[in-house]
């Protein structure tokens, strides 16, 4: 295999040993084997196992999604939740996402990490369907960025990743609904001045 074949090689064996065992019981050795190189290999690419899920999960994250610019709102929601929705069924997503979340309470790096890609994907996708929908006249211009975000975003990782529960037909267009209603509701809230302390 070429060098480049190789990374690829072992990018693809470290997503499915981690969906077949979890990180715990993850091990470069195992990832090596299913790859078809040797340790050596991995070694010389990544340093530790950390490394190698953290670097290969970032890369993960980083895949470009097709553009979601439908020109409406609804257009918008409904296009993202149709590519969240099989990104999520993924048979490697469904299992490597909680498992790394559980990771993640008792590691502090993977936390962080997560943390940050997490928020950067979903500023970078639902922050930008926000601002179009500003733009076009579809949102009020102070709705609530972080509040908007949460809302576009959780609801459907919540039911698929975390709940786990099937989606009926009419699901996904009941969700953009209720989402769009949501979000011409969700309005920055100024911050009340403290009440100065009377002596």
């Amino acid at each position: 295999m070429l060098r480049g074949e190789i990374t690829t090689a072992i990018r693809k064996a470290l997503m499915q040993e981690l969906a077949a065992v979890g990180y715990g019981r993850l091990s470069i050795e195992a990832v090596a084997r299913r790859a078809g190189v040797s340790k050596t290999a991995v070694y010389r690419r990544w340093s530790s196992k950390l490394e190698l899920v953290l670097e290969t999960v970032v890369a993960a994250a980083g895949s470009k999604l097709p553009s979601l610019d439908t020109g409406s709102l609804r257009g918008d929601l409904n296009l993202l939740f149709q590519v969240v929705t099989h990104a999520l069924r993924h048979p490697l997503a469904s299992q490597i996402i909680p498992d790394l979340l559980a990771e993640a309470a008792r590691n502090p790096t993977i936390d962080q990490t997560l943390q940050q890609v997490l928020r950067s994907k979903q500023q970078e996708i639902a922050g930008q369907l926000i601002l179009r929908a500003v733009q076009r006249g579809e949102l009020p211009a102070d709705v609530d960025p972080d509040v908007a975000v949460d809302l576009i975003v959780g609801p459907l990782y919540w039911r698929l990743a975390i709940a786990r529960t099937p989606l009926a037909d009419p699901y996904l267009e009941t969700l953009v609904e209720s989402v769009v209603a949501g979000l011409a509701a969700v309005t920055a809230v100024p911050r009340q001045r403290e009440a100065p302390v009377s002596g």
